[in-house]
């Protein structure tokens, strides 16, 4: 047992060795996971700063100018053009140079003092849907406040029904906020499954995998040797984006650091048997970088990461069952957000753990196979 383990320590020494001497390995550990993080909380958002718009007010009062006020008052609302016809803006939405066309229609203020309903048409460019979506329910928000707030300054009854909205876990709705947590497990499994998945390859390419053979090493104390490596470096590269997430864009964690880093622990498990197994198949260096993005960018895409799982096709829905990401992702969320605590992740722990126990012994038949 104790022979065994010093050889098992032996490879991984071997194996840490080899990735922190090549100074382009050593660079690419931690570079470009904090790169990536900078770029997707800066770049992939969701949040609208500004709104280009064009106005066609039709009624002309005092009160339309209030809501025009209010509107551009926000430092959001910016106005590319004010139109006499609602015609006019055809040209400005066909070149994109605006998202919305705001109408406040004949007789708003009238209609608005009479207590019935007071017309406002939004025109939005649906090519971005996200985008004018997005617009639309900023103004919505903004004419509704604005509705109350006249009608209460009038004299005149508040509407029937209002809404107060109050989001948790998220108070701003910054779409960081949500990002920046799910990159710990994406742009981690990217690292180490390309990571794990190139060792065998690059012992066949170079012709080291032949001493291997001829070594005292089993074929399960060469899987576990190059699997630690790779989970220590999972681990590493987590910390360096928890690191980014904590300091630089300053979110708040609200769980707890243990919860977190045993389901990173079960996730690169998981994901390292994935790893393992693409090894066992591929050949080279090459091949098995190809059959990484092949696997890659389906976990990427059924991981919730961008669309929620729960609006896929029922058929892909059971298809993210076998996906490690898409568990990593709602641990990550719901640990780093919500301060969930151990026996709330344990449906999705128990999860990695059966993708880790079904993908590593498969890796294991496989590698044997390919040494016989």
């Amino acid at each position: 047992m104790l022979a065994s383990l010093f050889r098992v320590l032996t490879l991984i020494r071997k194996e840490l060795l080899v990735i922190l001497k090549d100074p382009k390995s050593r660079a690419s550990l931690v570079l470009p996971p904090i790169l990536q993080c900078l770029i997707f909380g800066y770049a992939a958002t969701y949040d609208l700063n500004t709104v280009p718009y064009a106005l066609v007010d039709l009624d002309r009062s005092a009160t339309s100018r209030e809501l025009i006020s209010k509107l551009e008052g926000s430092g959001i609302f910016q106005r590319q053009g004010t139109l006499v016809q609602v015609e006019q803006a055809a040209s400005l939405l066909n070149n994109q140079k605006i998202v919305l066309v705001i109408v406040v229609e004949r007789e708003f203020e009238r209609q608005l003092a009479s207590g019935g309903p007071a017309a406002v048409q939004l025109i939005a460019d649906g090519r971005n849907s996200n985008t004018s979506g997005v617009a639309q329910g900023y103004a919505n928000s903004i004419i509704a406040d604005f509705t109350t707030e006249w009608r209460s300054r009038q004299g005149l009854p508040a509407p029937g029904v209002q809404v107060t909205t109050r989001s948790w876990f998220n108070p701003q709705l910054e779409t960081r906020w949500t990002m920046i947590p799910s990159l710990v497990g994406t742009i981690t499994m990217m690292m180490t499954m390309m990571l794990t998945a190139m060792s065998v390859a690059r012992e066949r390419e170079e012709g080291t995998f032949d001493q291997l053979l001829v070594a005292p090493f089993t074929p399960t104390e060469i899987m576990i040797g190059k699997a630690i490596p790779s989970m220590i470096v999972g681990i590493v590269q987590a910390s360096a984006i928890l690191l980014v997430a904590l300091f630089w864009f300053q979110i708040p964690f609200a769980g707890s650091f243990l919860t977190l880093y045993v389901g990173l622990a079960l996730f690169l498990a998981a994901a390292i048997g994935f790893g393992l197994f693409l090894s066992s198949l591929a050949a080279n260096m090459q091949q098995a970088m190809i059959l990484c993005f092949m696997f890659l960018m389906p976990f990427m895409l059924l991981s919730g990461l961008m669309s929620p799982t729960d609006n896929m096709p029922e058929a892909l829905q059971y298809a993210t069952m076998i996906n490690p990401l898409k568990y990593a992702i709602s641990i990550t969320r719901q640990v780093y957000l919500e301060g969930a605590q151990f026996t709330e992740m344990l449906p999705d722990m128990i999860a990695l753990i059966v993708i880790a126990a079904v993908t590593m012994p498969i890796s294991a038949w496989m590698f044997r196979h390919r040494l016989n």
